[in-house]
């Protein structure tokens, strides 16, 4: 059984730092797209940043040059580094999974695999 947990959230002024983790269980695929989403109260749920197999990177317009996603394929640990935060940046973050990554990799619908979400919250 997959499951995905989260950490490492919190609340931080702007311009600062957050790194969080999402430790990976139950994995038993060779293949993996993993990646963070974000959702604000009443927005909908939109893609931050993904990783592929072999390490390939894509982000969000919105966050390009500010977020690194990584993986840890010892520790079975995925992060999201965010740094020069803004209120903006304010929403539940949750890690995703899924063996193969949608042709649209920010499709949530897309996904099963999901972790419960930890809030970041950024004030001005």
């Amino acid at each position: 059984q997959v499951q995905l947990v989260e950490s490492g959230g919190g609340s931080v002024q702007a311009g600062g730092s957050l790194r969080l983790s999402c430790r990976v269980s139950g994995w038993i695929y060779s293949r993996y797209c993993m990646g963070w989403f974000r959702q604000a109260p009443g927005q909908e749920r939109e893609g931050v940043a993904v990783i592929y197999t072999g390490g390939r990177t894509l982000y969000a317009d919105a966050v390009k040059g500010r977020f690194t996603i990584s993986k840890d394929n010892a520790k079975n640990t995925l992060y999201l580094q965010m740094n020069s935060l803004k209120p903006e940046d304010t929403a539940m973050y949750y890690c995703a999974a899924e063996i193969y990554c949608p042709v649209v990799w920010s499709m949530f619908s897309d996904y099963r695999f999901w972790g419960q979400g930890t809030q970041v919250t950024v004030s001005s």
